[in-house]
């Protein structure tokens, strides 16, 4: 993976997704949007499912320094 690409990644997971879940979580109890708690709880789903990708990435970059 280039590093452009891991930090758009790492954007997306740090600012992104958690914005997009708080907004869809505000919006949804504003408007009583159906479905509000099966979209947010998706968003931060995969949200967790690429912090972890990254953390394995930055694992092994990190220790393959050494």
């Amino acid at each position: 993976m280039s590093n452009k690409t891991f930090d758009i990644l790492k954007y997306v997971a740090m600012i992104g997704l958690p914005s997009l879940a708080t907004l869809m979580s505000a919006l949804g109890l504003i408007w009583s949007y159906e479905h509000t708690d099966a979209i947010v709880a998706t968003v931060v789903a995969v949200n967790t499912f690429l912090g972890g990708l990254l953390g394995i990435s930055t694992y092994r970059y990190n220790n393959s320094e050494k």
